[in-house]
C-alpha cells in the first residue's frame, strides 16, 4: 500500500480508497489511469469510491518495514482523503494519519473537502502538513469542473481553523486555467490564502482548450512571477510544477 510516488514534490504516498466522489472534470488524471488500467469501467464508477477494507492491517506490516525509509506519506494522490459526504472515509483518515505518526513519520495532507475539526486530535507530528486544492474562488468554475467538492470557502475555512490550532498549511493551486477557461486574477486567491506556510503551483495539462490557447506560455510565465513576488513578501515557501514554464 505505502509506495514511493514519482510526484515530484512528494516522496511516499498511499491510496486506500478506489475512486474519488468528488468527480473533477479536467479531466482527472487518477480516473483516466484507473480506466486505462481495467480499475473501474466510466466516471460514474469512478465516483462511486471503494474503501480498502484492511488498510490499517496492511500499514502494520509495512511501517516498520518502511519506517527508515519514509521522509514523509502523502495523502492522497489518486482518491481525497476527506471526501465530502463519505464520513468513513474522514474516520479512516485520521486512523491512518495517527498510525503513520506513531511511527515519528509525518504525512502531508490534500483535500476538496472539509478538513475536520478533530484532525488536532490526530495530529502527532509537529511536521505534518494539512492542505487543500484551491485554482479558483469562483463557484460557478467549481461546479463545473469540480462538481461534488466542498465549497472553495468552506475548504479555505477550515483550512484556517487548522493554522489557528497551530498545525502546518499548504495550498495546491494546480491545475491553474487559463482565461479563455475563465477570467480571474491569481493575487485574488492568494490574498485568501496568504496564512499558509507552503503553496504549489503548475499550469493545466491533458486539456485541449488550454493547449490551444495562443498566449498561454506567457500567461504562465506572468502567473509564475506574480506568485513568485507574492510568496516572497509574505515569507511563504513557493515550489513551482515542472513545465509550468
Amino acid at each position: 500500500m505505502l509506495y514511493k510516488t514519482d510526484v515530484e514534490y512528494g516522496n511516499y504516498t498511499m491510496n486506500y480508497v478506489q475512486g474519488c466522489y468528488h468527480g473533477c472534470k479536467y479531466p482527472c488524471y487518477a480516473m483516466q489511469i484507473a480506466k486505462r488500467f481495467g480499475k473501474i469501467k466510466n466516471y460514474d464508477e469512478w465516483i462511486q469510491p471503494k474503501i480498502v477494507s484492511n488498510t490499517l492491517d496492511i500499514l502494520n506490516k509495512e511501517l516498520p518495514r518502511l519506517k527508515d525509509k519514509i521522509e514523509f506519506v502523502n495523502l492522497c494522490f489518486t482518491t481525497d482523503p476527506f471526501m465530502t459526504g463519505y464520513p468513513e472515509i474522514t474516520k479512516l483518515t485520521l486512523e491512518v494519519m495517527k498510525k503513520i505518526n506513531n511511527y515519528h513519520i509525518p504525512v502531508e495532507i490534500l483535500t476538496k473537502g472539509i478538513i475536520p475539526d478533530e484532525i488536532v486530535e490526530y495530529s502527532f507530528h509537529k511536521k505534518n502538513m494539512i492542505g487543500i486544492s484551491l485554482v479558483s474562488l469562483d463557484e460557478g468554475f467549481r461546479k463545473k469542473f469540480e462538481p461534488y467538492t466542498a465549497k472553495y470557502s468552506e475548504r479555505i475555512e477550515s483550512l484556517k481553523k487548522c493554522k489557528k490550532q497551530g498545525l502546518k498549511t499548504w495550498v495546491s493551486i494546480e491545475p491553474y486555467p487559463t482565461p479563455n477557461i475563465i477570467h480571474q486574477n491569481l493575487i485574488d486567491i492568494l490574498k485568501e490564502i496568504d496564512f499558509v506556510d507552503y503553496i504549489v503551483f503548475g499550469k493545466w495539462n491533458y486539456n485541449r482548450k488550454v493547449t490551444t490557447y495562443k498566449n498561454k506560455d506567457s500567461f504562465y510565465i506572468e502567473q509564475v512571477k506574480l506568485i513568485t513576488r507574492f510568496c516572497e513578501e509574505k515569507n511563504i515557501k513557493l515550489h513551482i510544477k515542472k513545465g509550468t514554464i
